[in-house]
């Protein structure tokens, strides 16, 4: 069509300009810090450089201190319980969606389970499953598992009853109903909370390295900062970002070329 050619070009200035001034604001930014901290305005105790920071972000990726080892225990932790969490998470959300007695009969408990913080029964799961694998894999577990439920039983409530007739009109089967109608109407609803808990994954493999552990991204966060590293813990800090990034992206590629391949893209709004 003529406008969708007209629009092509105005919206790629748009988001060359975008992207051109989110450069700028973090250029300026990691400027303003370098002279903070070269002036000695700021120590750099509280904070590094960034051309230190790199330097570390450098030596760590080539491998100083066990990165790669590190960065290996806390993956396998990560994804151990997050992708336990997701299929626990989605066929429990799934079995209380359909079953209204037994959502009526869970729900107080996953709503007293799910207000417990976390970050309390730590010491507890270290006392129970020590310092190995175990101990982190729970920890990711509880952190994911019941937002995922919430949205699984979200995402099937939503299903259209318009889909569901249609459904039964060809007398579908209720496998043939949940697998062809129930779950892709949920899958956007499902997805959003495995995009979130993607990240909160991570955040609660780290946290537990950090409490408890001999190994692990956390381990070396925690290292650093005892030796008031503060260049080697900001580099930590990126390193574990760009990893919580890559996983939600990788979740995001996966929803929109596997799960929604056959939705039509959607027009923006003017």
């Amino acid at each position: 069509m003529p406008t969708s050619r007209t629009d092509a070009p105005a919206a790629r200035r748009r988001r060359a300009g975008l992207v051109l001034g989110q450069v700028a604001l973090l250029a300026g930014v990691l400027a303003l810090c370098e002279a903070l901290v070269r002036g000695n305005v700021v120590s750099s105790l509280y904070l590094p450089a960034p051309t230190d920071v790199l330097d570390e972000v450098v030596l760590l990726l080539s491998g100083d201190n066990g990165f790669y080892g590190n960065l290996a225990v806390t993956l396998q932790e990560f994804l151990t319980g997050y992708l336990l969490a997701v299929a626990a998470g989605i066929l429990f959300g799934l079995f209380l969606a359909l079953v209204p007695l037994a959502e009526a009969f869970f729900r107080p408990f996953l709503a007293a389970l799910m207000a417990v913080p976390k970050v309390t029964v730590i010491p507890l799961l270290t006392l129970w499953f020590g310092l190995g694998l175990g101990h982190k894999v729970i920890i990711v577990f509880l952190f994911c598992f019941f937002p995922i439920v919430y949205n699984t039983i979200a995402g099937v409530k939503q299903t259209s009853a318009d889909h569901l007739k249609v459904a039964r009109s060809f007398r579908a089967s209720r496998f043939q109903v949940i697998t062809k109608v129930v779950l892709p109407s949920a899958v956007p609803t499902i997805f959003a909370a495995l995009r979130v808990e993607a990240a909160a994954a991570l955040v609660g493999a780290i946290f537990g390295e950090m409490v408890a552990s001999k190994a692990g991204l956390g381990n070396g966060l925690t290292e650093a900062t005892s030796l008031y590293d503060t260049p080697r813990a900001f580099a930590f800090i990126i390193l574990i970002t760009l990893v919580s990034v890559a996983s939600v992206t990788v979740i995001d590629q996966l929803e929109k070329r596997v799960f929604l391949k056959w939705r039509p893209r959607q027009t923006r709004l003017r």
